[in-house]
């Protein structure tokens, strides 16, 4: 007689979370080595040298205000609307709904979730470093320059570092950063590249950042993806933490120790194909003594109603029409008798 469970199928795909990672051995995390702390420096140092150039109202500025006046979007009016789709690529919500929902699969797939916590500190440390620049210094859009060949700094603006082009980098260049292979990382770098490219200059053309903005940007971005390797530590134990209070919830769930309504909700996201179920009611079966007393009965526990389980004896005989094979129960019961002829003779 069969005795499996039946399992929902929401029982199925949470199972899958317990099996072996399928994570890549040859995967290494990067590393920050000299060359990476070199390519570092000197990507600081060109962030450093755009805000004095634009501090000091340099022949930066200059070219801020002769490109703002050429108005490319009034030069080649026929590419606007394409490129209205194209700078949504570097706006923060879409962009990161549509990593991170790819990193969540990741994560799913191969028992981590490393690349989502290393999504999120790249996007926190995004929003701190190039928050504070815009806020710190004030600058104002071309479309809302007051004086001209002013670099419209301190007037209250939030446009310098460019928010899209900063964001496109690291958003795109996330994937780059956590391919497994090196032939992937080097596409995803050239295709997050273009990206990122194609973004600031679209800025550009709409007019609603200055060439100082989009250079800014893209050196901002960078910055955060080339110091992501210094984080790596802090990834791994926050992913360490956050499996350890799976362990401890999943723990208090088969011990009893959680209300029935919260364990009806968090069984599936804990439990492994219902065996925290199948635990209980052994515990609950084995739970009267030697001593002949009876022990309370078990609570009732709060899950998805699978499909009754019946046994093979138990199930309607299918008789295929105009076959004159006898049913399944007179089969059995004939089994040990010998054949007769129809007719006498």
């Amino acid at each position: 007689m069969r005795t499996d469970q039946i399992l929902t199928r929401l029982e199925r795909v949470f199972a899958r979370l317990d099996r072996e990672p399928e994570r890549p051995a040859h995967l290494q995390t990067p590393r920050m080595s000299r060359h990476r702390v070199v390519l570092l420096a000197s990507t600081l140092v060109f962030y450093v040298a755009i805000v004095v150039a634009v501090l000091t109202t340099s022949w930066l500025v200059r070219l801020d205000w002769q490109i703002m006046f050429f108005r490319p979007y009034e030069q080649w009016p026929q590419l606007h609307a394409f490129l209205d789709y194209l700078v949504v690529l570097g706006q923060r919500g879409p962009t990161a709904v549509m990593v991170a929902a790819w990193l969540g699969w990741r994560s799913w797939r191969q028992h981590t979730l490393r690349p989502l916590i290393t999504l999120g500190v790249a996007l926190l440390l995004l929003n701190v470093t190039v928050g504070s620049v815009k806020l710190g210094l004030g600058r104002l859009g071309p479309h809302y320059a007051t004086q001209i060949g002013s670099a419209e700094l301190f007037a209250g603006g939030d446009i310098f570092p460019s928010g899209h082009t900063a964001n496109a980098v690291v958003t795109w260049g996330i994937l780059a950063y956590l391919a497994s292979t090196v032939v992937t990382r080097r596409v995803l770098s050239m295709v997050s590249a273009i990206v990122s490219l194609s973004v600031g200059a679209t800025t550009v053309y709409l007019g609603t950042h200055w060439v100082s903005d989009v250079l800014l940007g893209w050196t901002a971005g960078l910055l955060v993806l080339l110091a992501l390797p210094w984080f790596e530590p802090l990834i791994a134990r926050s992913e360490a933490y956050v499996f350890e209070l799976r362990e401890r919830l999943r723990n208090r769930l088969e011990e009893g120790q959680v209300s029935e309504p919260v364990a009806a909700a968090l069984v599936p996201l804990v439990s492994a194909g219902g065996k925290w179920q199948l635990r209980r009611a052994a515990d609950a079966t084995a739970g009267a003594g030697p001593s002949g007393g009876h022990a309370p009965a078990p609570r009732p526990v709060a899950h998805a109603a699978a499909r009754p389980h019946v046994i093979r004896s138990e199930r309607t005989p299918v008789t295929p029409a105009g076959s004159r094979r006898p049913a399944h129960a007179e089969r059995a019961g004939a089994r040990g008798t010998a054949a007769r002829p129809v007719a006498g003779g």
